[in-house]
């Protein structure tokens, strides 16, 4: 399909979730922005997020305490300035959401404030236990509203279209190429400024709390176009999801430990709480602590699952605030006001991802990189609970303010895309392939880590990956092929980033290397043609 006026806009965003919506709205009163997702708007990881979003609220609280928070949990590599930044506006952050008209959560007329793992203080907005889903529903209804923004749903990103800037000849990004399924052709959309907020990559592993959506395309797509990416082996594994056959990855969240749920092992071996002996902040130290704890109580007991009770609260405490989980669990014939809740640790979130500044400006003029699929450096080594939505709304306004004060001036007309092949894509080939990576990141470069074991993630991906690049130059694409081929290069890339780090920190454990090297370093690696 060639190329057309009606595709070419002011600003592209990639993704619908809080943070595309976010820049897009402050963009919207100067300039013309187009919307992409691959699914229907509310479909990214925001939409699942229930426990809320961190922000000093109370006079009790202070700007500092959550900075040391952030860097406790962080173990040592969060970035200072990036830190600050967040934190300093999370309050304005919240005050935007309530005048958009979210609804959150109010105790006697004022915000409920509650507590979660690595957190000295009560610091957690929320409404409810579905804090993303009302922040979603109210961004989108504010968002179709505003004639500057533009939709295109079910359309998934397939690259970047590479410019010069004008000037100097450094690389600049003049729009992408994306999917539309809707007539199964790949249509260029041209803009000066391109924001990829596309989410994280949870799917390449075989257990997660994540969307089917969260597939990495950002982060692959950056780094095909030369943006470096960083500290791709800090992949947090929630130590809380439901475990049952029917759950589809549904997350038991943090809030439920915050507000009293212990952690047990099954009547089968003992029925115990066994946290205190792990860590001193028992079911409130931070996730990486918990879940690698979980792991190792199922793998010295052989248990498929461990505990998780909160029955002790009450009928009405646990409706009031807990009423997702508490049907959900209903659901599944699991009725938490009597009886614990089986979970086992899954794959989260993503904290590294495309190397940025504090605007959000990556290595490629005219490209941004906000939310999950950012690496600002605000996370570390493991990314503090309940600290992502307000990332996203922050270098979403930052990102955002950047684009409207220093403009990338007009983008080149890109060439329509030529297809490679008109052959159908294997199904069958692509969904095996797929299962063979998500089992080989699960088995391989999970919760603990060697490097024998991660050699052979890496010689094992190789293979996947020459097999990807096959079907790709010779087959139709659809969005299942372009899925498997970015989870192919982030999990290249996130085993590349473990294999260097030969030390155990935060997220990152390797049974080979258990103790922490002397100097705090993140990992950055650049694509051979950067």
């Amino acid at each position: 399909m060639a190329h057309t006026p009606s595709n070419a806009f002011d600003v592209l965003v990639v993704g619908s979730g809080l943070a595309g919506l976010t820049a897009a709205l402050h963009l919207a009163p100067t300039h013309r922005v187009a919307v992409l997702t691959k699914r229907s708007v509310s479909d990214g990881a925001s939409q699942w997020a229930q426990g809320g979003i961190a922000a000093v609220l109370d006079a009790k609280d202070s700007i500092d305490r959550h900075i040391d928070d952030t860097l406790v949990a962080g173990a040592g590599l969060c970035d200072l300035p990036a830190t600050r930044l967040v934190v300093e506006g999370s309050p304005s952050c919240i005050a935007w959401l309530r005048e958009l008209g979210v609804p959150f959560t109010l105790e006697d007329g004022e915000l409920h404030l509650t507590r979660e793992g690595g957190h000295s203080h009560r610091r957690i907005v929320h409404a409810a236990d579905a804090t993303g889903a009302a922040v979603q529903r109210t961004l989108i209804e504010v968002a179709r509203r505003e004639p500057n923004i533009r939709f295109f749903e079910h359309h998934t990103l397939v690259d970047l279209i590479p410019a010069r800037s004008i000037g100097h000849g450094a690389p600049a990004c003049a729009g992408l190429y994306a999917l539309d399924e809707a007539s199964g052709e790949v249509v260029a959309f041209s803009a000066p400024e391109v924001i990829l907020a596309t989410g994280g990559a949870g799917r390449v592993y075989l257990h997660t709390t994540n969307p089917e959506t969260a597939t990495g395309d950002g982060i692959a797509a950056a780094w095909r176009a030369g943006c470096r990416v960083s500290n791709m082996e800090f992949i947090q594994f929630h130590p809380t999801s439901l475990f049952h056959p029917e759950a589809n990855s549904f997350l038991i969240s943090e809030a439920v430990r915050g507000e009293g749920g212990v952690l047990k092992l099954p009547a089968s071996a003992g029925g115990q709480r066994f946290m205190p002996a792990h860590d001193e902040r028992a079911e409130l130290a931070p996730r990486d602590v918990v879940a690698r704890a979980i792991d190792a109580e199922m793998k010295k007991h052989g248990l498929a699952c461990v505990h998780l009770d909160i029955s002790h609260q009450g009928a009405e405490f646990l409706q009031h605030h807990f009423p997702n989980i508490l049907a959900r669990c209903a659901q599944h014939g699991i009725d938490i006001t009597r009886e614990p809740i089986p979970v086992v640790p899954a794959a989260h979130y993503t904290c590294g991802g495309v190397a940025t500044d504090l605007q959000g400006r990556t290595d490629i003029a005219g490209l941004y990189a906000i939310g999950e699929t950012a690496c600002t450096g605000l996370h570390g080594a493991n990314r503090l609970a309940s600290n992502s939505l307000v990332e996203c709304m922050v270098f979403a306004r930052a990102a955002a303010e950047c684009i409207a004060e220093h403009p990338n001036g007009a983008a080149a007309d890109p060439l329509p895309w030529k297809a490679a092949s008109a052959n159908a894509a294997d199904a069958a080939a692509i969904a095996d392939k797929l299962g063979e990576l998500r089992h080989l990141m699960w088995n391989l470069v999970g919760i603990v880590r060697s490097g024998d074991q991660l050699q052979q993630a890496a010689s094992r991906i190789a293979t996947l990956q020459r097999d990807v690049d096959a079907l790709y130059a010779n087959s139709k694409i659809t969005r299942d092929l372009l899925e498997l081929r970015n989870l192919v290069q982030v999990a290249e890339l996130i085993v590349q980033s473990a294999q260097g780090r030969h030390e155990s920190r935060g997220l990152h454990f390797r049974i080979d290397h258990p103790s922490l090297a002397p100097n705090a370093q993140p990992s950055l690696l650049a694509p051979a043609s950067a």
